[in-house]
């Protein structure tokens, strides 16, 4: 299996924040360490949160957006494979090797402006 494998893609649909009603905000302390971040960690970055209009149904969200996690198999991925290694060894070995996980994705649409803290948290994992 893994002689032919080259990759694995993953993604998660994220609602978008509504541009009619889009504002900025500071997120509580709580929404921050829930993606583990601090506050002067995220300095620099804006915010935003829709507030509900009449284009959106009030939701703050109109519209999605894929986040997406690509696995690309290296021969160091492959030998952990073979080695019976764990998900935990692997995953940290391929995000040694470059890969960006659903959760990273999330954050720079977060920092975009495009989605929330809160539909990062729902449709991602933390590892």
């Amino acid at each position: 299996f893994t002689a032919c494998m080259e990759g694995i893609i993953a993604h998660r649909l994220v609602r978008r924040i509504c541009i009619v009603c889009k504002e900025p905000y500071a997120p509580a302390d709580e929404e921050l360490s829930e993606l583990e971040l601090t506050r002067t960690g995220v300095e620099g970055n804006q915010f935003y949160y829709g507030k509900g209009c009449k284009k959106c149904n009030n939701t703050g969200y109109r519209g999605r957006i894929a986040l997406f996690e690509q696995f690309i198999m290296t021969n160091r991925l492959r030998d952990l494979i073979m080695n019976a290694g764990s998900t935990a060894d692997l995953r940290e070995a391929a995000k040694e090797d470059g890969m960006r996980t659903l959760r990273d994705a999330g954050l720079l649409h977060i920092y975009d402006g495009v989605t929330t803290i809160e539909e990062v948290v729902k449709e991602t994992i933390m590892t």
